[in-house]
C-alpha cells in the first residue's frame, strides 16, 4: 500500500508506504549495486541513476485505501524515486573521488534534476544523501537519492515564504544577506572553493551540521554553469572529507539539497544551498532528535557553533594533507 494523508495540524502530507517496511537489509555477499548482480551494467560504470525497487512515491501508483472522510483526506502516492550510483566500487568512499568523478556525479545530479522538473505533476526535486548505519542506511554502497513529491514539503515551503517576504521587505536575498553577515563575522566559515562556501550557521541547530552555499544566486540546479557543477561535486566531496577526518572515521551524515520548487513559476528569492545533519555530537555520542525537537519542532543545539566551526576547520584540512 501507498498513499498520501494529509495532517491538516501541519498542513503537510505524509508519504505512507508499508511495502518498505520489508526492504532488505542487504545481503554480505551480493549487492544490487555491483556490477554482476544483474541490476547494474556488467561492464561497470562511474556514476549511474537507478530505479528505487522499494519507491515511496511512483508515476503508476495504486489508488489510495477506502479510509477517506471529509477531514480525513487521502491522494494518490504519485512521484519519482531514484537511486544515485556514486560509483561502481563496494566500497568506494566519496572523499577518495577524483575531481573528474565528482565532475560526473553533479552532471547526473543536474541531469535527474531536469528529468524529474520535466514531469508537471511533480512540484519539488529533493536530492540527498543517507550515510551510515546510524540514520537507517540499509545499502552501504555508496549511493543518494532523489525524490519527486507532487507537493511542496512544509519544511521547503517555510523556506521559501521566508524567503518570499525578506525580499519584498529587503529587496535582497534573504541567503545572499545570511552569507554575507557569515563571511563579515568569519568565525563559522569552514571553506570555500571558486563558486562555493562551506560555514556552521549562526543559529545551527544540530552539532557539525555545516551549510553549503551557492556564492552566485541561483535558484536550482538548473540555473548551474558547468564550472558551478564541477564546483558542487568537488564541495560535497569535500565536505565528505573533512567529516571522515573530524574523528578518522566513516562519518556518518544526511545531506540534504535545496533547489526552488519546480512547476510553480519562478522563485527569484530562492538560492540553491545544501543542509547537512550529522547524528553524531562527538565520536562515541550520538545526539538524538528527541522530545523538544521532533514534538515541538525546538531545536537544542547542546554545542557552541563558534567552537565546532574550529573543529571542522582543523579536520579539512587534515583531509586536505591526505590529498
Amino acid at each position: 500500500m501507498a498513499e498520501l494523508r494529509y495532517n491538516p495540524l501541519t498542513r503537510d502530507w505524509t508519504m505512507v508506504a508499508s511495502h518498505r517496511q520489508n526492504r532488505p537489509q542487504m545481503p554480505k555477499d551480493w549487492c544490487p549495486f555491483c556490477p554482476g548482480s544483474g541490476k547494474v551494467p556488467d561492464e561497470g560504470f562511474s556514476v549511474l541513476r537507478y530505479p528505487n525497487d522499494f519507491p515511496a512515491l511512483s508515476q503508476n501508483p495504486p489508488e489510495p485505501d477506502d479510509v477517506a472522510t471529509d477531514l480525513f483526506q487521502v491522494r494518490p502516492a504519485y512521484g519519482r524515486c531514484e537511486v544515485i550510483l556514486y560509483s561502481d566500487h563496494h566500497r568506494a568512499f566519496l572523499k577518495d573521488l577524483s575531481d573528474e568523478h565528482t565532475h560526473e556525479l553533479a552532471r547526473l545530479w543536474q541531469e535527474c534534476f531536469l528529468d524529474f522538473q520535466k514531469d508537471d505533476q511533480i512540484k519539488y526535486v529533493f536530492l540527498f544523501e543517507n550515510r551510515g548505519d546510524v540514520v537507517g542506511v540499509t545499502m552501504p554502497h555508496p549511493h543518494g537519492q532523489a525524490y519527486g513529491y507532487s507537493f511542496v514539503p512544509k519544511r521547503l515551503r517555510e523556506e521559501v515564504a521566508s524567503a518570499k517576504e525578506y525580499r519584498e521587505e529587503h529587496e535582497e536575498c534573504l541567503f545572499c544577506a545570511l552569507m554575507r553577515e557569515e563571511i563579515r563575522d568569519g568565525r563559522r566559515i569552514i571553506f570555500e572553493n571558486e563558486h562555493f562556501i562551506v560555514y556552521l550557521p549562526f543559529f545551527e541547530p544540530v552539532t557539525y551540521g555545516v551549510q553549503v552555499t551557492a556564492k552566485r544566486h541561483l535558484a536550482d540546479l538548473s540555473q548551474m554553469t558547468e564550472k558551478e557543477l564541477f564546483s558542487l561535486g568537488e564541495v560535497v566531496r569535500d565536505c565528505a572529507g573533512m567529516y571522515d577526518s573530524l574523528f578518522e572515521m566513516p562519518f556518518p551524515y544526511m545531506m540534504c539539497m535545496h533547489n526552488a520548487p519546480v512547476n510553480d513559476g519562478e522563485h527569484p528569492e530562492f538560492h540553491f544551498h545544501i543542509e547537512y545533519y550529522p547524528p553524531m555530537r562527538a565520536a562515541d555520542k550520538q545526539q538524538f532528535f528527541a522530545s523538544s525537537e521532533t514534538g515541538a519542532w525546538a531545536w537544542c543545539n547542546p554545542t557552541r557553533p563558534e567552537e565546532k566551526a574550529e573543529e571542522l576547520r582543523q579536520a579539512y584540512r587534515r583531509y586536505q594533507e591526505t590529498k
